[in-house]
């Protein structure tokens, strides 16, 4: 199996509204915690390890690649 990248969620827009909802009210330890719990509940499900790999390099690379600029003065 290989890593989806196209989009593949029913209702996308819903599901980032809950997922917005669910860390609504948390600290920022709190909604880090909740994010970490819900990528490790989903690799489970996942399962695979090539994929789970190719999905952490991706999102690592990806993250590297849109660091955030300096504010201009």
């Amino acid at each position: 199996m290989a890593l989806n990248t196209t989009p593949n969620i029913a209702d996308g827009d819903g599901f980032y509204e809950e997922l917005v909802a669910a860390q609504r009210d948390l600290t920022d330890e709190q909604a880090e915690r909740l994010l970490a719990k819900l990528v490790l509940l989903l690799a489970n499900h996942i399962g695979d390890r090539a994929v789970l790999s190719e999905a952490i390099a991706l999102a690592r690379a990806n993250t590297l690649r849109r660091a955030p600029q300096p504010a201009a003065n």
